[in-house]
């Protein structure tokens, strides 16, 4: 099988075979584009004049290298077409019964050397195989939509897949500029075994009437710095698209996290399968367009019926990074911010750090240094939490324990005047529990940062059952004249982002345990096929291990699925105290700093 793969034939002209067969003509090979449809071939042709046109005006080609590219290019309608080809990729329908045809007809075209590869992200590459008169030449070639930008290729082997063909396609990959990652025959591989749990989760978080589906993707958009939200996302890949693919986890996992939100039936069946539909759980101008137009779900602006109390002057309580970063949001936005710790050096040793991180952005022209003054003028750093007498709103960013925090609330309780909102950073304890602390349960709500404060833009507002509708008001007010962006969720354990981040990032560690795949290529196919800024084990070592496992056991033990039951690998690295960046060693070795 030793081919240089000079001619290669796609077969299906849809969006992801156009996609490939534009980037397989760019790079020089010759490429013989095959649909059953006319018109899909003709569609095709014209997708690579506009694409090479566009790469032309940016002056990323010249005219010459589109008419080199466009004269390798022909589609048709024949498989016979296939004849010459060294690879076929084969891109149609998610289907056994369509695949298995084409690759039986292919059987009978191609010659014995011809290397077959299926783009399916769903379906047992080893079936497909096991139909073919020559199983040693299929493989998977997964590619990542759209082809010609996203950077991932999986290279997916069966049991039966000769090592000669796995090769063959690797180097091809890496020729195209692509990253190839090499994965076993499991639905969904790498990045999409782990990305269609997230988005599951997801869609049903939205059934449950937890979370808007707006708070949902902005939850997840600025709390991890993700290009799309989950929803949005399910609308561009397709609803159908991830309901076969999670059909086909599910059949071999039987994890209930894979097993299909009913949400994502009804929307396929109803015909609502996203964009190409112009309506799934988002309602588009017309179909394939992407812009969003308002619908009955579209929140109305200002629509919160309460007005909120009015609040001039706020108390932090805490020492750490967190209770440091929220006082600069607040002084840097005008408020008058009280700073309490267990004692008053240690009070102080937190405002110098905000003094530290106020100069790096006066260094870096974000700030002047009038303002950092004015800032630094309003924080009083406080031994005790009698200093929040007079304070509006007081946010407790202490240890993440229950008993520490119920404590720290019953003393607010007595300290702060009535009508005082009384808030938690907590990112995975009961807020109601706290509450309950006091003889004030009403006043009590959750406002969740991010780390690091000043610069992350979400907060998390979690009512409980108990909180007034003038506090959740209240907080809202607060998060806009602070310049974050609130998201609306109920008391529930990991509230939005954690309880869809870390049910991935346990998978990803499972995968690991299971030796499906390496960290280095778990971290890859994360970064380049799904758009995050970090894969799963960076983001792990950088949270924390010991941090990560807490979190697991809570959501574990609030919804007591199996399937979100903490890793084992997780457990034993922390136990080895191995937590992260900050012991120099987690699932990789750190500097020490």
């Amino acid at each position: 099988m030793d081919t240089p793969l000079g001619t290669i034939a796609v077969v299906g002209l849809g969006t992801m075979g156009t996609g490939i067969a534009e980037v397989l003509a760019r790079a020089g090979h010759q490429v013989i584009g095959i649909d059953t449809s006319d018109a899909a071939a003709r569609r095709a042709v014209a997708a690579l004049e506009a694409a090479t046109a566009r790469a032309v005006r940016r002056e990323r080609i010249t005219d010459r290298e589109r008419s080199e590219t466009l004269a390798r290019f022909r589609a048709c309608t024949d498989l016979r077409a296939a004849a010459e080809a060294e690879l076929v990729i084969e891109v149609v329908p998610e289907s056994y019964e369509i695949k298995q045809q084409v690759f039986r007809e292919l059987d009978t075209i191609v010659s014995p050397a011809t290397i077959l590869a299926t783009g399916t992200n769903a379906l047992s590459v080893t079936r497909l195989a096991a139909e073919s008169l020559r199983p040693e030449r299929v493989l998977g070639l997964h590619f990542f939509n759209p082809a010609p930008a996203m950077k991932l290729v999986e290279v997916v082997s069966s049991v039966l897949t000769a090592p000669p063909a796995v090769e063959a396609v690797t180097a091809l990959a890496r020729s195209l500029g692509k990253e190839p990652v090499a994965v076993g025959d499991r639905p969904g591989f790498v990045a999409d075994g782990l990305l269609f749990g997230y988005l599951n989760q997801a869609a049903a978080m939205y059934e449950a009437n937890y979370a808007s589906r707006e708070d949902i993707d902005a939850a997840m958009r600025l709390g991890c710095g993700l290009p799309m939200g989950p929803l949005a996302l399910l609308d561009l890949i397709g609803v159908d698209t991830a309901r076969t693919v999670l059909e086909a986890m599910y059949a071999e996992s039987r994890d209930r996290l894979h097993a299909p939100a009913p949400v994502l039936r009804q929307l396929s069946e109803a015909g609502l399968t996203g964009r190409k539909a112009g309506r799934g759980f988002y309602t588009y101008a017309q179909a394939g367009s992407q812009d969003v137009v308002p619908d009955a779900l579209t929140p109305k602006d200002g629509a919160s019926a309460a007005a909120g109390r009015p609040v001039r002057s706020v108390g932090v309580a805490g020492s750490g990074t967190m209770a440091s970063g929220i006082a600069e949001v607040f002084a840097k936005a005008g408020y008058d911010v009280v700073l309490a710790a267990r004692g008053r050096e240690k009070a102080d040793t937190a405002k110098a750090r905000i003094a530290t991180s106020l100069e790096r952005s006066v260094a870096k022209g974000r700030l002047t240094a009038g303002a950092r003054d004015a800032a630094l003028a309003r924080i009083t750093p406080a031994g005790s939490l009698d200093a929040f007498a007079d304070v509006d709103l007081a946010v407790e960013a202490v240890a993440e324990d229950l008993a520490v925090k119920q404590q720290l609330f019953g003393t607010l309780d007595k300290v702060c005047k009535p009508g005082a909102v009384l808030a938690t950073t907590t990112s995975s304890l009961p807020v109601v529990a706290m509450a309950r602390a006091t003889s004030r349960p009403q006043d009590v709500i959750g406002m969740h940062f991010f780390n690091p404060a000043p610069a992350m833009k979400l907060v998390e507002v979690v009512r409980t059952v108990l909180t007034a509708d003038d506090v959740h008001a209240t907080v809202r007010e607060v998060c806009a004249a602070v310049r974050k962006h609130p998201v609306d969720c109920g008391d529930r354990a990991g509230f939005i982002v954690n309880a869809l981040l870390f049910p991935y990032l346990n998978n990803a560690i499972k995968m690991v345990e299971e030796h499906y795949a390496s960290l280095d290529d778990i971290d890859a196919a994360m970064k380049l096929g799904g758009g995050y800024p970090m894969g799963p084990f960076e983001l792990l070592d950088v949270v924390g291990l010991d941090v990560s496992l807490a979190i697991e056991k809570v959501l574990h033990n609030e919804f007591r699925d199996p399937g979100l039951a903490p890793a084992p690998l997780l457990e034993h690295l922390v136990a080895a105290g191995c937590l992260g960046r900050k012991t120099g060693r987690g699932f990789r070795e750190h500097a020490r700093r």
